[in-house]
C-alpha cells in the first residue's frame, strides 16, 4: 500500500498539473473589446425650410424612410447605367487590389493561426565520415570519452583505438520533433483576435473602395450625359443663329437694316459654334475616364456611349432607411471599429508578453552506422519535456510596447469616432444639396421658358421693324445661358442623388455581402 501511494502522488500531480493548465489557456489578459456605441437621430433633416410652411415643398423628389436599394442606380431606370455600374466590381482595378489585399491578410491570419497549434517536423540525414586519425592518438593518450564524437562515430573511435588509421564511417540519422507553446496567458489568442479583425477591416475596405467606384462611375455618366446635352443645345442654337444671321441678312438685301446687325449676327454664330469643339473634348475625356474605371484603354467604350442620351432623371420617390442603420451600413464606420478591435487585441498580446511562454517539447531520433539497424529500438534516442522563458531584463522595450499598443487603441477610437461624425456630416450634406439643387432646377426651367418665348418674340418684332437687332441678340444670349444652367442643374440633381446613397453606404450589399462567420474567414483545415 504504500508503494503504490508513492506512486499514486506523482499522478495525481501530474493530473493536477494539467488540470490547472487547462484551466490557465481558457484565460486571455488584457482588454475585451466592446462595440462602440452610436448615437444616431430619429429621422433625417431635409433642410427643406417649405415643409413647416403652409405650402408644398418645391421640389419634386423626396426622401422617404422606406429601406433602400441594393442596387441604387437602378432607380435611374437607364440600362446602360445599370450595365456599366455591373462591370464596376469585376473590372475595376482598385476594387481588384482591395481584393488582393484582402487575401494577403487572410493568409496572414492563417499563419498567426497557426501557433495555436503543435509543430511537428520529421528529419533525417545521412553522413559518410572519416575520424581524424591525431583526434585518437590524442584521445588514447587521454582518454577516448573525453573526444567531442557522436555516439556512434564515439563507439566506432574506441572499436578501432588499436589501429593506426580509422575506417570511414556511415551514420544513418532519422526521426521527428514536437513543439508546442502553451496559451496560459492568452498571448496567440489574442494574436488570432487580431487577424481577425484585420480581415474584417480588409472586407470593409473592399466594400469602401467599391462603394467608391460605384459612385464615381455614376457620376462620370451623369456628366456625360449633361454634357452630351449640352452640346445639343450649343448646335440647337448653332442653328438658330444661323437662322437669325440669313433673317439679317435679307433685311439688309431689302434696305431694312444696316451692315452692323448683319456682323453682329455673325458673331453670335461664330460664338456659339465655337462652344462645340470644347463639348466634343469634354466627351471625349468623359468616356476615357468611365473606360479607365472599367480597366478599358482609351476609346474603349466610344461605340457603346457616343449615342447622345438625356441625363436620367430622379425618381419621385427616393428610399434612405432609417438614421440608425446609418453605422452598420457604411463599410468605413464597419472597418473603423474593427480598426479599434484590431487595436485592443494588440494590447493583449503587448500585456501578454510580460509573463512566462511555457512550451512543451520533443524529439525522437534514431541513429545507426547501418541503415538496416535504423528501424530498431535499440537504435533510438528521445527526450521530451517543458521548457519556460522569462523575460528578466529588456531593457524597457515591452513597456515601451505596452505603451505604443495603448496609445494605438486610442487612436483607433479617435479614428472611429471622427469617421462617424463624418459620416453624419456626409449625410446632412448630402440632403442638403439634392432638396437645394432641386429648387434650382425648377426655377432654371421656368427662366427658360420665359427667355424661349421673348427670343420668339423679339424675332418677330425685329422681322417687322419693330426692334433693333441688339434685343434678338440679347435675347439668343439669355436663352443660351438659361439652357446651359438648366442642363448643368439637371445633371448636378442626379450626381447629388448619386452622393446621397455613396454618403448613405450603399451598393456593396449584392456584390460582396457580410459572411455569416464574425472573421470572415473560411473553416478549412490548416497545414
Amino acid at each position: 500500500m504504500r508503494k503504490s501511494k508513492r506512486v499514486g502522488k506523482p499522478g495525481a500531480r501530474y493530473a493536477a498539473l494539467l488540470a490547472g493548465t487547462a484551466f490557465l489557456t481558457g484565460c486571455s489578459v488584457g482588454p475585451d473589446f466592446k462595440r462602440p456605441s452610436v448615437w444616431s437621430p430619429a429621422g433625417w433633416q431635409t433642410h427643406d425650410k417649405n415643409m413647416a410652411g403652409d405650402r408644398p415643398a418645391p421640389t419634386t423628389s423626396v426622401v422617404v424612410a422606406d429601406p433602400p436599394e441594393t442596387r441604387w442606380w437602378g432607380i435611374f431606370n437607364d440600362p446602360e447605367l445599370s450595365a456599366l455600374e455591373d462591370r464596376v466590381a469585376r473590372s475595376n482595378l482598385d476594387v481588384r487590389l482591395a481584393g488582393i489585399r484582402l487575401a494577403e491578410s487572410r493568409a496572414q491570419l492563417r499563419i498567426t493561426g497557426a501557433d495555436r497549434y503543435p509543430t511537428l517536423t520529421g528529419n533525417g540525414s545521412y553522413a559518410y565520415t572519416k575520424i581524424s586519425d591525431k583526434l585518437i592518438q590524442r584521445g588514447l593518450s587521454n582518454g577516448l570519452d573525453d573526444l567531442p564524437l557522436p555516439g556512434p562515430t564515439l563507439d566506432a573511435a574506441k572499436a578501432y583505438a588499436g589501429g593506426v588509421s580509422t575506417p570511414a564511417l556511415n551514420i544513418w540519422e532519422d526521426g521527428i520533433s514536437a513543439s508546442w507553446e502553451l496559451d496560459i496567458w492568452g498571448r496567440v489568442r489574442r494574436e488570432v483576435e487580431q487577424g481577425r479583425a484585420n480581415v474584417t477591416a480588409s472586407e470593409e475596405d473592399r466594400r469602401s473602395v467599391l462603394i467608391m467606384r460605384l459612385a464615381e462611375m455614376a457620376r462620370d455618366y451623369m456628366l456625360l450625359r449633361g454634357t452630351q446635352s449640352q452640346l445639343l443645345i450649343a448646335r440647337e442654337n448653332q442653328k438658330t443663329a444661323e437662322e437669325t444671321l440669313k433673317l439679317s441678312q435679307e433685311r439688309f438685301t431689302g434696305g431694312l437694316t444696316t451692315q452692323l446687325d448683319v456682323e453682329n449676327a455673325r458673331a453670335q454664330l461664330d460664338t456659339t459654334t465655337a462652344q462645340i469643339p470644347n463639348f466634343e473634348q469634354q466627351i471625349s475625356q468623359q468616356v476615357n475616364a468611365i473606360s479607365l474605371l472599367l480597366g478599358e484603354p482609351p476609346q474603349a467604350l466610344l461605340a457603346e456611349l457616343e449615342v447622345n442620351e438625356p441625363v436620367p432623371p430622379v425618381p419621385p420617390r427616393v428610399p434612405v432607411g432609417v438614421p440608425s442603420e446609418l453605422a452598420r451600413r457604411r463599410p468605413d464606420v464597419r472597418e473603423a471599429e474593427a480598426r479599434l478591435h484590431a487595436a485592443t487585441a494588440g494590447v493583449g498580446v503587448a500585456v501578454a508578453d510580460f509573463y512566462p511562454r511555457v512550451t512543451l517539447t520533443g524529439a525522437l531520433n534514431f541513429q545507426s552506422l547501418a541503415y538496416r539497424d535504423l528501424a530498431f529500438w535499440p537504435a533510438a534516442a528521445y527526450n521530451a519535456g517543458p521548457s519556460i522563458s522569462l523575460p528578466i531584463f529588456q531593457g524597457g522595450r515591452l513597456r515601451g510596447q505596452l505603451q505604443l499598443t495603448k496609445a494605438q487603441q486610442e487612436e483607433a477610437a479617435i479614428s472611429y469616432q471622427q469617421t462617424v461624425l463624418s459620416a453624419w456630416h456626409d449625410v446632412d450634406n448630402a440632403l442638403t444639396a439634392y432638396g437645394a439643387e432641386q429648387r434650382r432646377r425648377d426655377q432654371l426651367a421656368s427662366s427658360v421658358d420665359a427667355a424661349r418665348r421673348a427670343l420668339d418674340l423679339a424675332r418677330e418684332q425685329y422681322a417687322h421693324g419693330l426692334q433693333t437687332f441688339l434685343n434678338v441678340l440679347d435675347a439668343q444670349r439669355t436663352l443660351l445661358s438659361a439652357q446651359q444652367q438648366l442642363t448643368t442643374s439637371t445633371q448636378t440633381v442626379s450626381s447629388n442623388l448619386v452622393q446621397l446613397y455613396a454618403a448613405l453606404g450603399g451598393g456593396w450589399e449584392a456584390t460582396f455581402p457580410a459572411r455569416l462567420d464574425a472573421d470572415g474567414m473560411q473553416r478549412t483545415a490548416s497545414r
